[in-house]
């Protein structure tokens, strides 16, 4: 391979974790994840949808080239004449501190490695946390999340958001309709049937994506927090079940202890009464954490009834307090894992985490 440019080397590394592992999605988000993907690299709003035939091919090429380059390994950036590990982004970014620029890497969902450099818009502090607020992307993945705590500073995707906020708009999923439905109104998106008004929407997801964007921040500062559910016993799960529904139920978890704590997402939500949040929130809760979490959906119908803030705290308590009880046992099994086989802690996670959520487990990886 040619000498690549700092971006063009990100991006390889970029296109090479997706070649190992977006095998990590099912086949409907992967699709979801390639178009996404797509408008990226060509430029296209969130509202505007490719031709099918155009995005099919497109997508063949691509998996085409991933056979290609799937057992590549990461390539070092050259930074400055010297060339710097991939992963070590701090380094990378003190070269990019004139440039306007932030680069940054780490592990998603089931380990798959995150790249992404983009222009930096803003600086900022919340709740004593750094955050860097992230415009226009120069290379990226396909999971792309929009949001990133990494050595103690959050970095916020602003195109990332905006991808999410109408993909979730969008779907309007059955259980949280009442729940969007509110934000909506509140906003003027609905029309007088009481259905989205589309090109109001199109017009105003910038505003949107800028108003919410502080309360989605707020799931990173929650995540800066105490929390049971450490890194390390993260770690450990994921090493022993990777792929696994206890992998997810322990991410998960540590998903809704960040959002319930007094300074995570749902806390600042009550904090600040941001009404069109709590509808965004309860609408977009999916998978796992809307089944860990499963007060809120009628806790905000009743809110919308009587605007009773109370119930809301109450809903939040009430998880909270049922998942630090998950996360200590998960804790006890992570700090066991090298003492007693791996079966048989299986067999405790799935009798005492899953089933009684109704989940299913799987042999460890």
């Amino acid at each position: 391979m040619s000498q690549l440019s700092l971006n063009e080397t990100i991006q390889h590394n970029c296109d090479i974790s997706d070649a190992k592992d977006n095998g990590i999605y099912s086949l409907c988000t992967l699709f979801l994840k390639f178009r996404n993907l797509y408008k990226w690299e060509n430029n296209v709003e969130p509202w505007d949808e490719p031709d099918p035939p155009v995005l099919l091919d497109w997508i063949a090429e691509k998996e085409e080239y991933w056979k290609e380059i799937h057992d590549k390994q990461f390539q070092p950036l050259p930074v400055n004449g010297t060339h710097i590990d991939p992963f070590e982004f701090q380094q990378v970014n003190k070269y990019l501190v004139d440039k306007d620029e932030k680069y940054g890497a780490g592990y998603g969902r089931s380990m798959k490695s995150i790249f992404f450099l983009a222009d930096k818009v803003e600086e900022k502090t919340l709740e004593g946390c750094p955050v860097i607020i992230m415009g226009r992307e120069k290379a990226r993945e396909l999971a792309s999340p929009f949001a990133m705590l990494q050595d103690g500073v959050i970095y916020f995707r602003k195109e990332a958001f905006r991808f999410y906020l109408w993909d979730q708009i969008l779907e309007m999923r059955a259980s949280g309709k009442a729940a969007l439905r509110h934000a909506l109104r509140l906003y003027g998106l609905l029309n007088d049937c009481d259905n989205l008004d589309r090109e109001k929407l199109v017009a105003n997801l910038d505003n949107i994506a800028d108003r919410e964007m502080t309360s989605f921040i707020y799931h990173e500062v929650g995540e800066m927090q105490d929390n049971p559910l450490d890194s390390e016993t993260l770690r450990k799960i994921v090493s022993q079940f990777p792929h696994s529904p206890l992998e997810f139920l322990t991410r998960s978890i540590k998903d809704v202890l960040a959002d319930t704590h007094p300074k995570g997402m749902v806390g600042h939500i009550l904090a600040e009464r941001k009404e069109t949040s709590l509808g965004f929130y309860t609408a977009f809760l999916d998978g796992l954490r809307k089944v860990l979490f499963p007060e809120i959906v009628e806790a905000c119908k009743v809110f919308i009834d009587n605007g009773d803030w109370g119930v809301i705290e109450q809903a939040m308590v009430n998880c909270r307090d049922a998942n630090l009880l998950r996360a200590e046992k998960l804790r006890s099994i992570s700090g066991r894992l090298d003492k007693e086989p791996l079966e048989s802690l299986q067999e405790e996670a799935e009798k005492e985490l899953l089933e009684p959520l109704g989940l299913t487990g799987s042999k460890p990886g």
